[in-house]
């Protein structure tokens, strides 16, 4: 049980939250805050002069004054027209972060929310409810209101749920109220300001960024492993990554891979039959693995730092001060350090994947690689590797079309009220894709890089590396014969993703 208190949500934990169906609770002082918040809310209810998002209409409406009878509609209305999302469902890990975010937002206790509401979120959350949320619809401006409002639905029996949900796919979806009542859950009548505390905020685009920034940092260990390989596999140097070339620089991410492609690399059998071999210097995609990867790293390393003070800080307006007992409206919603971090990830996964295709490419290359052409003992008769490469340089090549900032636009919205716009959402939405496509092209360096250590046997790779090259071949076999090598992709792409090729290795990948 992971307790939420508003404060101290970290991405180890939301990955157990969405991957692993972690479950999670409140914590005492997070249930007084609630309380407290909410108090202050009941209070301005009460009050004839209009306060924002209690008693007034959204948005360009502000000023509309509601009467104190059609409060609760209100915040329904807010529910329903804010629902009005498109195109296919955000996965199952990415709704359950979502969830999982909000509550903890909710805890901080500057939103207002009763606590039977708050609580009832979680119910959804520990017992698998997932709401059916449409991934467009969001230009995180007033936080991801669409994205919000189909998950808060749910809450009050509207809406939709997803009804069975594999890694493969979805298997249909129910109503809200058939999702609650499976679960032996009652539907929430919203009160006054409620429907506003559940969808103004950034945790559909948070949850993007975390999972995102959680994967990208696995595949950076994924292509140290990758690189070293094929360094291998090329019959390349190791000097290139002492200690002193890096000392030198002082990138933290630059020496992190460095010293991985070193300890990686170290004790190999190949490495040592080509020591007095008289090559002067390797190609960049050898020779600045570590350079390129480490700036890679630093990207993640600024999307982690992002999303660690966003999945605790409160993005609602207004805002609830129970100290002082006022309400006050202001913009945390404003998605624009969500889209920031999501560009760059995307940069840095742009990275990794364009020196993956260069170094496959230079292995299924004879005249880079000293190797058989394509890899296959057989060329003409077989084509070998041809097309893997192939499909890496396609997938490099749209990787570069995602790296364009989403955050560099901004469209009005909401009658002009909202006129400057993050498009944290989108940013969101593309580093998911990008992170896909990445791990593929590392995937196809990781297929050619074994396949190269076939090809030099009987000589030995390093012990981390032989591991590593075992664990994939017990799953995707020597290419003896000319096969499709999508399967073999799919395979070795869920390796990474899970951190099955990292763990193989036996030595710590940092």
């Amino acid at each position: 049980m992971i307790e939420l208190d508003g404060t101290s949500l970290t991405l180890d934990q939301l990955v157990a939250i969405a991957h692993h169906d972690e479950k999670v609770g409140l914590t005492a002082a997070a249930r007084e805050r609630v309380r407290a918040a909410r108090a202050v809310v009941d209070e301005f209810a009460h009050h004839e002069e209009p306060t924002y998002g209690i008693n007034t209409g959204f948005g360009n409406f502000a000023e509309v004054t509601i009467p104190a009878d059609q409060l609760d509609t209100l915040q329904v209305n807010l529910l329903r027209s804010h629902a009005a999302g498109v195109g296919e469902p955000l996965p199952v890990p990415v709704m359950r972060a979502t969830m999982a975010l909000r509550a903890n937002v909710l805890a901080k206790g500057f939103s207002g929310i009763r606590e039977q509401t708050l609580d009832l979120l979680i119910d959804l959350l520990n017992n698998g409810i997932h709401p059916r949320v449409p991934s467009r619809g969001s230009v995180g401006a007033s936080g991801d209101l669409a994205p919000l409002a189909h998950l808060a639905l749910v809450l009050i029996g509207e809406g939709e749920a997803l009804a069975s949900w594999t890694r493969e796919g979805l298997r249909g979806s129910e109503s809200g109220a058939d999702a609650l009542r499976r679960a032996g859950l009652q539907p929430i009548r919203l009160a006054s300001k409620e429907g506003l505390a559940l969808i103004n905020g950034t945790q559909a685009s948070t949850a993007l960024l975390g999972l995102a920034v959680a994967g990208a940092e696995r595949l950076a260990r994924a292509a140290d492993i990758a690189a070293a390989m094929s360094i291998d596999g090329l019959q390349g140097s190791t000097k290139p990554f002492d200690h002193r070339i890096h000392d030198a620089r002082a990138f933290a991410g630059q020496s992190v891979s460095a010293r991985n492609l070193v300890e990686l690399l170290a004790g190999s059998g190949i490495n040592a039959a080509h020591a007095n071999c008289g090559r002067v210097q390797d190609a960049y995609s050898m020779r600045c693995a570590a350079q390129v990867h480490g700036a890679a790293r630093e990207a993640f390393a600024f999307g982690r730092r992002i999303f660690d003070v966003e999945a605790n800080a409160a993005t609602d307006n207004p805002m609830v001060f129970a100290d002082t007992r006022e309400i006050v409206s202001g913009g945390n919603f404003h998605g624009a350090p969500i889209a920031l971090a999501c560009d760059v990830l995307c940069l840095g996964l742009v990275q990794l994947a364009t020196i993956s295709e260069r170094r496959s490419e230079r292995l299924v290359n004879p005249a880079l690689s000293g190797l058989p052409a394509f890899l296959t003992r057989h060329g003409g008769l077989q084509s070998g590797l041809m097309m893997a490469q192939v499909t890496a340089a396609a997938l490099a090549s749209e990787l570069k079309t995602l790296a364009h900032p989403a955050g560099a636009d901004t469209i009005p919205t909401s009658g002009n009220k909202e006129d400057h716009v993050s498009m944290s959402m989108s940013a969101g939405l593309k580093a998911t894709r990008a992170l896909e496509l990445a791990r593929i092209v590392v995937a196809i360096e990781l297929l050619c890089a074994c396949q190269a250590i076939d090809l030099l046997s009987p000589l030995r790779t390093s012990t981390p590396l032989a591991r590593a090259h075992d664990f994939i071949r017990a799953r995707v076999p020597t290419i003896d014969a000319d096969r499709s090598t999508s399967d073999d992709l799919a395979r070795i792409t869920e390796m990474i993703a899970s951190g099955e090729v990292e763990r193989a290795c036996a030595v710590k990948v940092n």
